[in-house]
């Protein structure tokens, strides 16, 4: 069949079963007007825009402008001041309104579709992000496993497998375990973040993780405690180099420590402010 004939029917059947069967974008609820395994339109997946450089060496974290990049070795106050047990972090956009939905629809209704479109985002920029590292494993950031219950499913991994899948890794998705479950109160403050997931994960026993080269995966990169938290038991366990990549990173403005609670960090950042 020609290419523009196979085109022609695609659009018109997809057409033609959004008239049968209206099925709204579950992002912003307009009808979608093609089949697609991924329940979002694509004027709303196109918003799910990549993070712009300069971004830190390190946690990737956004330069407020060019200007503040122009270093031998461009890291942020965080990363200068050594926070971080990983060694390098990237995220795919920003954690802004429309990628807020596009999570919540990954994290709470399991659209495995979605984990793989942001799969194939990542996967695309992994050679940019991380030339050299020659990572072996894909690990997926755990649940508590009273949470794995609950909700039936690992967010995390629905974007590592896919993830592991296109850049021909394995997915050790047993490797981490979360041995202390997260607080019910649902908004913590940035400190509470950082203490609640401070010795929370471990490597299973039995496991060996010696000289590897890691990859976590995660859906949000909000403090970088989690991340940190993984990357220390995996360092631990005698880990070599850790790599991690979430789909999107909060970008907030940071203010002065206290100035009450949402001012709270982790560890030694005193004195340290966020800029977008």
């Amino acid at each position: 069949m020609h290419p523009r004939i196979g085109e022609f029917w695609r659009t018109a059947l997809g057409a033609l079963a959004s008239l049968i069967v209206p099925a709204p974008c579950r992002i912003c609820g307009q009808q979608l007007e093609t089949i697609s395994r991924i329940p979002v339109c694509q004027l709303c997946l196109g918003a799910l825009r990549p993070l712009p450089a300069p971004l830190c060496q390190q946690c990737g974290r956004p330069f407020p402008s060019a200007w503040a990049a122009m270093t031998t070795r461009p890291l942020c106050q965080l990363c200068r001041r050594g926070v971080y047990s990983f060694d390098q972090a990237r995220s795919y956009g920003a954690y802004d309104d429309a990628m807020v939905r596009a999570i919540v629809l990954l994290k709470y209704h399991a659209v495995e579709p979605l984990g793989g479109w942001f799969a194939r985002r990542l996967a695309e920029r992994m050679e940019t992000w991380f030339a050299g590292s020659n990572v072996q494993l894909v690990v997926p950031v755990p649940l508590h496993p009273s949470r794995l219950r609950e909700r039936g499913y690992n967010q995390a991994e629905l974007i590592a497998r896919p993830l592991a899948k296109r850049l021909g890794l394995p997915m050790r998705p047993y490797l981490l375990v979360r041995t202390k479950p997260r607080p019910n109160k649902l908004k913590l403050t940035r400190r509470e973040r950082w203490l609640t997931v401070r010795g929370a994960y471990a490597t299973r026993q039995g496991s060996r993780v010696d000289k590897a080269r890691i990859l976590l995966v995660d859906d949000v990169f909000t403090t970088g405690a989690t991340l940190d938290a993984c990357a220390q038991a995996l360092r631990k366990a005698g880990a070599e180099r850790i790599v991690a990549v979430t789909a999107a990173r909060v970008v907030a403005f940071w203010v002065s420590l206290g100035q009450g609670d949402a001012a709270g960090t982790g560890p030694n950042l005193s004195g340290v402010q966020q800029t977008m």
